[in-house]
């Protein structure tokens, strides 16, 4: 199969994808061969190439936003089948054991495992993964549509369970690729209004076709204070920019894998008055099922630029340069 492999971490400007050929993944009784059709081009997988975070293998195959066609199944899978279109997000595999596990938070498994990242992703032509791993897709998606919704989806979406939105009022995001242009359309639909902060032009007209009430950069005051504020862009110096910007009350996620260190803050300016910060580390599965639910009874509408399985450097390039407006998504199969 035709594959994008990561030997060494590297700047995205260098190529450091190099295509290959890799025998299919053999699948165990529980698992599924998918074909993949599509996949999302996340800004983790740009930490990943470039080595911003430690990796626990090489060589690696990046990419856990796949979207694709059941080609064989295990003979202990149950609820897909041969030719069944199914969804693998960045969740690989948990332990089922540990006490994270057994209270319901199984994106803080002490013993996670993550697609693209200690196993093989979705820069290929084919991917194993267990059933209980994997997603039904709502109908109204193709794949290229549906591709940003298993990781820029399901991300934004509990961000915006950890930070409140579904009490309304005005919801502060700041950076505006992949996961903010998807979140901005499910706090529209919940009733929020939504001010996006981000340095791209491009980006903030696009915050306002989707329904944005007011769009600039972040070295602008907005005309409202914010209830509740989501960090996409991986920058600590927006952190205190977003504390100012809180009402009272609020509360400010940290929805990136990774982040440049965060300036030290005044206690009394920044976080008095029960202003509150949580970071987002991963999803669960039930996460993904309720998103993806309600991702196509919104209908949410994904905005994509789509490249070939060979292009993966470049679409990681254009992202790291935030030239992609909404979504880069491969095209592969």
């Amino acid at each position: 199969m035709r594959a994008m492999v990561l030997e060494r971490p590297a700047p995205v400007e260098s190529r450091p994808l190099r295509p290959v050929d890799l025998p299919k993944p053999e699948i165990a009784a529980d698992e599924v061969l998918i074909r993949v059709g599509a996949c999302g081009v996340c800004h983790t997988d740009l930490h990943i190439v470039e080595g911003e975070i430690a990796l626990p293998r090489l060589p690696l195959v990046p990419g856990h936003q796949i979207v694709g066609t059941v080609e064989r199944a295990g003979c202990q899978v149950v609820g897909l089948g041969i030719g069944d279109r199914a969804g693998i997000a960045w969740l690989h595999a948990t332990c089922g054991k540990c006490e994270y596990c057994k209270q319901g938070l199984e994106n803080l498994c002490v013993d996670a495992r993550f697609t693209g990242y200690h196993v093989h992703g979705g820069y290929a032509e084919h991917v194993a993964v267990k059933h209980s791993f994997s997603y039904r897709l709502p109908d109204g998606f193709d794949d290229l549509a549906a591709a940003p919704l298993l990781c820029a989806g399901i991300i934004g979406y509990r961000a915006l369970r950890l930070c409140g939105y579904e009490t309304g009022g005005n919801l502060g995001l700041y950076g505006f690729g992949a996961s903010a242009h998807i979140a901005l359309q499910v706090a529209r639909y919940q009733g929020c209004d939504v001010y996006v902060f981000s340095r791209t032009r491009d980006h903030q007209r696009l915050a306002l076709e989707l329904g944005a009430v007011w769009a600039g950069g972040v070295e602008k005051d907005p005309p409202r204070r914010m209830d509740h504020s989501i960090i996409f862009a991986p920058a600590g110096p927006l952190v205190p920019v977003a504390l100012s910007h809180l009402n009272k009350g609020g509360t400010l996620a940290l929805a990136g894998i990774y982040m440049t260190p965060i300036p030290s803050i005044d206690y009394n300016e920044f976080l008095y008055g029960e202003r509150k910060m949580t970071s987002v580390t991963a999803s669960t599965r039930a996460d993904a099922r309720s998103f993806l639910e309600l991702a196509a009874k919104i209908p949410v509408r994904t905005k994509i630029e789509v490249f070939a399985l060979e292009d993966a450097n470049l679409a990681l390039k254009l992202l790291k340069e935030r030239k992609i407006a909404g979504a880069a998504v491969l095209k592969i199969n």
